[in-house]
Protein backbone atom coordinates (compact mmCIF):
# COMPACT_ATOMS: atom_id res chain seq x y z
CA UNK A 1 0.00 0.00 0.00
CA UNK A 2 0.89 3.62 -0.47
CA UNK A 3 1.91 5.67 2.30
CA UNK A 4 2.29 9.92 3.53
CA UNK A 5 3.80 10.57 6.19
CA UNK A 6 1.72 12.58 8.41
CA UNK A 7 2.61 15.89 10.88
CA UNK A 8 4.94 14.03 13.36
CA UNK A 9 6.48 11.62 11.44
CA UNK A 10 3.95 8.67 11.19
CA UNK A 11 3.59 6.76 7.84
CA UNK A 12 -0.29 6.90 6.97
CA UNK A 13 -1.01 4.04 4.77
CA UNK A 14 -4.34 4.35 2.23
CA UNK A 15 -6.05 3.00 -0.40
CA UNK A 16 -6.15 4.47 -3.80
CA UNK A 17 -8.36 3.11 -6.80
CA UNK A 18 -10.64 3.95 -9.60
CA UNK A 19 -10.34 7.31 -11.68
CA UNK A 20 -12.04 10.52 -11.63
CA UNK A 21 -12.12 13.00 -9.14
CA UNK A 22 -11.01 12.60 -5.71
CA UNK A 23 -13.34 11.24 -2.89
CA UNK A 24 -11.58 10.57 0.25
CA UNK A 25 -13.39 8.37 2.78
CA UNK A 26 -12.66 7.33 6.40
CA UNK A 27 -14.02 4.93 8.79
CA UNK A 28 -15.16 4.99 11.38
CA UNK A 29 -15.52 2.21 14.87
CA UNK A 30 -13.78 4.29 15.91
CA UNK A 31 -10.63 2.26 15.36
CA UNK A 32 -11.98 -0.01 12.67
CA UNK A 33 -10.00 -1.14 9.45
CA UNK A 34 -11.15 0.29 6.88
CA UNK A 35 -11.22 -2.21 4.97
CA UNK A 36 -14.71 -2.57 5.70
CA UNK A 37 -15.96 0.26 3.66
CA UNK A 38 -15.22 -1.80 0.47
CA UNK A 39 -15.62 0.32 -2.52
CA UNK A 40 -18.71 1.63 -1.42
CA UNK A 41 -20.95 0.35 -3.42
CA UNK A 42 -19.03 0.72 -6.79
CA UNK A 43 -18.21 4.42 -6.21
CA UNK A 44 -14.65 3.47 -7.31
CA UNK A 45 -15.98 3.40 -10.80
CA UNK A 46 -16.90 6.89 -10.97
CA UNK A 47 -14.09 8.42 -8.17
CA UNK A 48 -10.76 7.88 -7.53
CA UNK A 49 -11.66 6.51 -3.98
CA UNK A 50 -8.58 7.35 -1.58
CA UNK A 51 -9.23 5.34 1.95
CA UNK A 52 -6.72 5.50 4.74
CA UNK A 53 -5.99 3.61 7.13
CA UNK A 54 -6.34 5.26 10.72
CA UNK A 55 -3.23 5.41 13.28
CA UNK A 56 -3.37 1.88 14.60
CA UNK A 57 -5.68 0.65 12.43
CA UNK A 58 -4.77 -1.85 8.99
CA UNK A 59 -1.26 -1.22 7.52
CA UNK A 60 -0.66 2.10 9.42
CA UNK A 61 1.50 2.13 13.08
CA UNK A 62 0.05 3.09 16.27
CA UNK A 63 0.45 6.34 16.93
CA UNK A 64 3.41 6.96 18.98
CA UNK A 65 1.64 9.92 21.17
CA UNK A 66 -2.03 8.41 22.74
CA UNK A 67 -3.87 12.08 22.13
CA UNK A 68 -3.03 11.14 18.24
CA UNK A 69 -6.03 9.27 18.75
CA UNK A 70 -8.53 12.14 18.87
CA UNK A 71 -10.34 13.13 15.89
CA UNK A 72 -9.07 16.69 16.16
CA UNK A 73 -5.45 15.27 15.41
CA UNK A 74 -7.03 12.41 13.03
CA UNK A 75 -8.31 15.51 10.83
CA UNK A 76 -4.68 16.62 10.57
CA UNK A 77 -3.15 13.36 9.15
CA UNK A 78 -5.92 13.57 6.31
CA UNK A 79 -4.56 17.15 5.91
CA UNK A 80 -1.28 15.62 5.42
CA UNK A 81 -2.86 13.12 2.79
CA UNK A 82 -4.65 15.78 0.73
CA UNK A 83 -0.83 17.65 0.53
CA UNK A 84 0.54 14.22 -0.50
CA UNK A 85 -1.81 13.75 -3.36
CA UNK A 86 -0.93 17.29 -4.60
CA UNK A 87 -5.50 18.03 -4.14
CA UNK A 88 -6.17 21.62 -4.21
CA UNK A 89 -9.58 20.50 -3.58
CA UNK A 90 -11.71 17.49 -2.76
CA UNK A 91 -14.48 15.61 -1.84
CA UNK A 92 -14.75 13.73 1.64
CA UNK A 93 -17.08 11.10 2.75
CA UNK A 94 -16.59 9.86 6.46
CA UNK A 95 -19.08 6.74 7.57
CA UNK A 96 -19.98 6.38 11.72
CA UNK A 97 -17.48 8.10 13.97
CA UNK A 98 -15.54 9.44 11.71
CA UNK A 99 -18.12 11.88 10.83
CA UNK A 100 -16.04 13.54 14.00
CA UNK A 101 -13.05 13.31 11.93
CA UNK A 102 -14.65 15.04 9.10
CA UNK A 103 -16.52 17.26 10.81
CA UNK A 104 -12.67 18.48 12.57
CA UNK A 105 -11.48 19.08 9.19
CA UNK A 106 -14.06 20.93 7.59
CA UNK A 107 -14.05 23.42 10.57
CA UNK A 108 -10.30 23.98 10.37
CA UNK A 109 -10.04 23.31 6.37
CA UNK A 110 -13.33 24.33 5.03
CA UNK A 111 -12.22 25.85 1.94
CA UNK A 112 -10.33 22.78 0.73
CA UNK A 113 -13.56 20.68 0.15
CA UNK A 114 -16.10 20.93 -2.68
CA UNK A 115 -18.32 18.25 -1.22
CA UNK A 116 -18.89 16.36 2.63
CA UNK A 117 -20.75 13.23 3.31
CA UNK A 118 -21.87 11.95 6.19
CA UNK A 119 -22.79 8.75 6.48
CA UNK A 120 -24.80 7.21 9.73
CA UNK A 121 -22.75 10.03 12.15
CA UNK A 122 -23.54 10.25 15.74
CA UNK A 123 -24.01 13.65 17.27
CA UNK A 124 -22.12 12.93 20.22
CA UNK A 125 -20.03 15.88 18.81
CA UNK A 126 -23.11 18.24 19.06
CA UNK A 127 -23.62 17.24 22.81
CA UNK A 128 -26.61 15.21 21.61
CA UNK A 129 -27.64 11.54 22.76
CA UNK A 130 -31.11 11.14 20.37
CA UNK A 131 -32.50 7.92 21.69
CA UNK A 132 -34.33 6.66 18.53
CA UNK A 133 -31.59 4.26 17.92
CA UNK A 134 -33.22 2.00 20.62
CA UNK A 135 -36.51 2.77 19.33
CA UNK A 136 -35.50 1.14 16.32
CA UNK A 137 -33.71 -1.83 17.91
CA UNK A 138 -36.95 -2.27 19.92
CA UNK A 139 -39.02 -2.67 17.01
CA UNK A 140 -36.98 -5.49 15.50
CA UNK A 141 -38.35 -8.12 18.47
CA UNK A 142 -39.91 -10.41 16.37
CA UNK A 143 -36.89 -11.14 14.35
CA UNK A 144 -35.02 -14.35 15.26
CA UNK A 145 -31.52 -12.58 16.36
CA UNK A 146 -33.12 -10.15 18.57
CA UNK A 147 -32.99 -12.64 21.71
CA UNK A 148 -29.09 -13.30 21.29
CA UNK A 149 -28.67 -9.30 20.51
CA UNK A 150 -30.43 -8.37 23.88
CA UNK A 151 -28.48 -11.08 25.90
CA UNK A 152 -25.65 -9.86 24.05
CA UNK A 153 -25.85 -6.13 24.82
CA UNK A 154 -26.15 -6.73 28.18
CA UNK A 155 -23.05 -8.69 29.05
CA UNK A 156 -21.04 -6.01 26.55
CA UNK A 157 -21.43 -3.46 29.28
CA UNK A 158 -19.36 -5.49 32.14
CA UNK A 159 -17.09 -7.63 29.43
CA UNK A 160 -13.33 -7.23 29.62
CA UNK A 161 -11.69 -10.02 27.86
CA UNK A 162 -11.12 -9.26 24.20
CA UNK A 163 -11.84 -12.60 22.73
CA UNK A 164 -15.61 -12.74 24.11
CA UNK A 165 -15.91 -8.91 23.30
CA UNK A 166 -15.48 -9.80 19.52
CA UNK A 167 -18.26 -12.80 20.10
CA UNK A 168 -20.56 -10.69 21.65
CA UNK A 169 -20.20 -7.66 18.62
CA UNK A 170 -21.17 -10.63 16.53
CA UNK A 171 -24.19 -11.54 18.44
CA UNK A 172 -25.46 -7.76 18.32
CA UNK A 173 -24.26 -7.35 14.80
CA UNK A 174 -27.71 -7.48 13.30
CA UNK A 175 -28.74 -4.90 15.19
CA UNK A 176 -26.84 -2.77 12.61
CA UNK A 177 -27.97 -3.81 8.96
CA UNK A 178 -31.66 -3.43 7.37
CA UNK A 179 -31.52 -7.55 7.10
CA UNK A 180 -29.46 -10.01 8.14
CA UNK A 181 -28.76 -12.11 4.73
CA UNK A 182 -25.48 -13.87 4.00
CA UNK A 183 -23.81 -10.00 2.51
CA UNK A 184 -24.85 -8.99 5.98
CA UNK A 185 -23.56 -11.63 7.59
CA UNK A 186 -20.01 -11.72 5.65
CA UNK A 187 -19.36 -7.74 6.07
CA UNK A 188 -20.25 -8.10 10.07
CA UNK A 189 -18.17 -11.70 10.26
CA UNK A 190 -15.23 -9.62 9.62
CA UNK A 191 -15.79 -6.96 13.18
CA UNK A 192 -14.14 -7.91 15.73
CA UNK A 193 -10.65 -8.41 13.77
CA UNK A 194 -10.90 -5.31 12.73
CA UNK A 195 -11.24 -3.61 15.84
CA UNK A 196 -8.93 -2.24 17.71
CA UNK A 197 -9.39 -1.26 21.64
CA UNK A 198 -6.52 1.70 22.09
CA UNK A 199 -7.33 3.47 19.27
CA UNK A 200 -10.90 3.22 19.88
CA UNK A 201 -10.09 4.65 23.60
CA UNK A 202 -8.31 7.68 22.58
CA UNK A 203 -10.85 8.79 19.69
CA UNK A 204 -12.70 11.07 22.09
CA UNK A 205 -9.51 12.35 24.12
CA UNK A 206 -8.70 15.61 24.44
CA UNK A 207 -11.29 17.70 23.29
CA UNK A 208 -12.60 19.55 26.15
CA UNK A 209 -15.68 21.88 26.72
CA UNK A 210 -14.38 24.93 25.06
CA UNK A 211 -12.56 23.38 21.67
CA UNK A 212 -15.94 21.19 21.35
CA UNK A 213 -17.44 24.58 21.05
CA UNK A 214 -15.63 26.25 19.00
CA UNK A 215 -15.51 23.17 16.43
CA UNK A 216 -19.31 23.49 16.18
CA UNK A 217 -19.12 27.54 16.01
CA UNK A 218 -16.77 26.82 13.03
CA UNK A 219 -19.21 24.26 10.95
CA UNK A 220 -21.28 27.58 10.69
CA UNK A 221 -18.98 28.71 8.55
CA UNK A 222 -18.88 25.92 6.14
CA UNK A 223 -19.48 26.67 2.72
CA UNK A 224 -19.79 23.39 0.75
CA UNK A 225 -22.52 21.10 0.21
CA UNK A 226 -23.29 18.67 2.94
CA UNK A 227 -25.02 15.57 2.57
CA UNK A 228 -25.73 13.53 5.82
CA UNK A 229 -27.45 9.81 4.71
CA UNK A 230 -29.47 7.79 7.85
CA UNK A 231 -31.24 4.20 7.63
CA UNK A 232 -34.36 4.07 9.10
CA UNK A 233 -33.72 0.48 10.52
CA UNK A 234 -29.74 1.81 12.22
CA UNK A 235 -30.10 1.01 15.50
CA UNK A 236 -26.36 1.93 16.09
CA UNK A 237 -26.83 6.09 15.59
CA UNK A 238 -30.64 5.88 14.51
CA UNK A 239 -32.01 8.84 12.28
CA UNK A 240 -32.52 12.14 14.49
CA UNK A 241 -28.48 12.26 15.00
CA UNK A 242 -28.43 12.70 11.52
CA UNK A 243 -30.75 15.62 11.50
CA UNK A 244 -28.64 16.81 14.55
CA UNK A 245 -25.40 16.85 12.49
CA UNK A 246 -27.27 18.02 9.23
CA UNK A 247 -28.31 21.34 11.26
CA UNK A 248 -24.62 21.95 12.18
CA UNK A 249 -24.26 23.26 8.70
CA UNK A 250 -25.38 25.77 6.76
CA UNK A 251 -25.94 24.21 2.95
CA UNK A 252 -26.99 20.31 4.34
CA UNK A 253 -29.30 18.19 2.93
CA UNK A 254 -30.58 15.03 5.23
CA UNK A 255 -30.69 12.23 2.93
CA UNK A 256 -32.85 9.46 4.84
CA UNK A 257 -32.82 5.57 3.37
CA UNK A 258 -35.78 3.01 3.33
CA UNK A 259 -34.66 -0.39 5.01
CA UNK A 260 -31.07 0.48 5.23
CA UNK A 261 -29.29 -0.18 8.43
CA UNK A 262 -25.84 1.54 9.48
CA UNK A 263 -23.95 0.45 6.36
CA UNK A 264 -26.23 1.42 3.77
CA UNK A 265 -23.40 0.49 1.22
CA UNK A 266 -23.75 -3.20 2.07
CA UNK A 267 -27.83 -3.41 2.52
CA UNK A 268 -28.38 -1.16 -0.53
CA UNK A 269 -25.86 -0.60 -2.50
CA UNK A 270 -28.00 0.20 -6.01
CA UNK A 271 -29.85 3.11 -3.73
CA UNK A 272 -26.80 4.70 -1.66
CA UNK A 273 -24.41 4.71 -4.58
CA UNK A 274 -26.94 6.55 -6.69
CA UNK A 275 -27.68 8.93 -3.91
CA UNK A 276 -23.67 9.66 -3.27
CA UNK A 277 -23.30 10.10 -7.23
CA UNK A 278 -26.16 12.78 -7.77
CA UNK A 279 -24.97 14.78 -4.64
CA UNK A 280 -20.99 14.85 -5.82
CA UNK A 281 -21.93 15.76 -9.33
CA UNK A 282 -24.00 18.25 -8.04
CA UNK A 283 -21.97 22.15 -7.89
CA UNK A 284 -19.56 22.80 -5.39
CA UNK A 285 -19.03 25.58 -2.90
CA UNK A 286 -16.14 28.83 -4.60
CA UNK A 287 -13.02 27.80 -3.95
CA UNK A 288 -10.38 30.08 -2.10
CA UNK A 289 -10.10 33.73 -3.98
Amino acid sequence: MPHCTSYDGTEIAYRDQGEGPVLLALAGGPGRDAAYLGDLAGLDTVRRLVVPDGRGTGDTAPAPDPLAYSFPRLAQDVEALRRHLGLERFALLAHDAAAATAQAYAAEYRDRLTHLVLVAPGSRLQGVRPDDARAIFESRAGEPWWPDAVAALGELESADDLDRVRELLLLVAPMAYGRWDAPQRDHAAAEGAQTHPVPRAGFWQGVDEQARQSLLDRLREVTCPVLVVTGDRDAVTGMRAGEVVADSFPHARLRPLHAVGHYPWVDEPALFRPVVEEFLASGAAPGPS
